[in-house]
């Protein structure tokens, strides 16, 4: 019997390093400026590219501390684990607004020690120090649509 539970058909095959850090540049951003999860990702094995909407243009400070943070979290291998719950049994301040209308009622979370949990139900790695070294190679302002651009990749 295969041990994976099928809960909705998944189009992406995520490089599991990259998609993991990906949750965790959601958290750290949602720490940091009190912003959404990102509105537009784009994750890849070689390069990848997240956007959020921010209240302001982060300093060049604020930029290295995004990528500190985040070689922290990585550096404290945290365990990343999934667990199963229905729609009306979702932790507080977990919500299915990106998921689709047609998704399942069991949804798969995925738990990143203490730190971020969010539905999903792509591939990643068994715990942080797995990821390898965030680095980020550059970002993007754009002042008309407030919207902040990291481009990123991981080094393994």
């Amino acid at each position: 019997m295969d041990d994976e539970i099928l809960l909705n058909d998944h189009n992406k095959d995520e490089f599991p390093p990259a998609h993991t850090a990906e949750h965790l540049l959601n958290q750290t951003m949602q720490r940091l400026f009190g912003c959404e999860r990102s509105y537009n990702a784009h994750v890849e094995r070689k390069k990848s590219k997240m956007s959020f909407h921010l209240d302001h243009k982060p300093s060049r400070q604020e930029e290295k501390e995004i990528e500190r943070r985040m070689n922290l979290l990585i550096d404290e291998d945290l365990p990343v684990t999934f667990e199963f719950v229905t729609r009306d049994r979702l932790p507080e301040g977990v919500t299915l607004d990106r998921l689709p209308q047609d998704a399942s009622e069991t949804i798969r979370l995925v738990r990143i020690g203490d730190y971020d949990v969010c539905p999903c139900i792509g591939r990643h790695v068994r715990s942080t120090s797995q990821i390898g070294r965030f680095e980020m190679l550059g970002t993007n302002w754009d002042e008309h649509e407030r919207s902040f651009r990291v481009r990123f990749k991981i080094v393994q």
